[in-house]
Formats: structure tokens, sequence, C-alpha cells
């Protein structure tokens, strides 16, 4: 069965109480799904983090360019997750913004 969502990405978070913590977007998910989201969220954390160790000792055989790629592609498919989950709101709110031109290009 499906319920709403709140959603922030900058904190990483899906939670079922809209008023626990600030969220940017809603969304209409299955537990299951609204898990899943979980799960691309701390793959951005980790991402993060990898990038920070890579910045700080930096190795000749890392490009900066693939540790770019890989937290670009995992935000990318966190907002498609968003997006396909997305309330009609939340939808309405993507798609008048850059978010939609992400979410829609294909790589």
């Amino acid at each position: 069965m499906k319920k709403t969502y709140y959603v922030s990405v900058q904190g990483r978070s899906v939670l079922e109480e809209e008023g626990a913590a600030s969220y940017e977007w809603a969304i209409e998910a299955t537990a299951e799904e609204a898990e899943q989201l979980k799960r691309q969220l701390n793959l951005i954390g980790e991402t993060e983090e990898d990038g920070f160790i890579d910045f700080i000792y930096p190795w000749p055989d890392t490009p900066e360019e693939g540790v770019n790629a890989r937290y670009s592609k995992r935000m990318k498919a966190v907002f498609q997750s968003i997006y396909d989950l997305g309330t009609l709101e939340t939808k309405t709110q993507m798609d008048h913004s850059s978010l939609t031109e992400e979410v829609h290009t294909k790589e």
C-alpha cells in the first residue's frame, strides 16, 4: 500500500511524518520503494565521502572526472526515483525546474 513520504536530498532522509524534519519533495511510495530511495540517498553520502578522500589523497590514476561522474550518476538516479514516485505537486515543481532536464536526459 502506498503512502506519502517526505524526502530531503540535502538531509538524506525519507520520512513518514511531514513535520519531523525539513524536506524538499513529497512522494507516494510503498515501504519497499521508500527503503530503496533511502539506499540511493545513502549511496550519495558514500560517494561524497569517497570523493573527499580522493580529493585529500589524490592518486594519479583516479581522475577527478570519474569521481564526479559517479556522484552525478547517483544524484540523477535519486531525482529520477523522486520524480517517478512524486506527488502531482512534486512532479509539477520538478517540471518547472532544471531538474526535469536532468531526469529525462538519458546517458
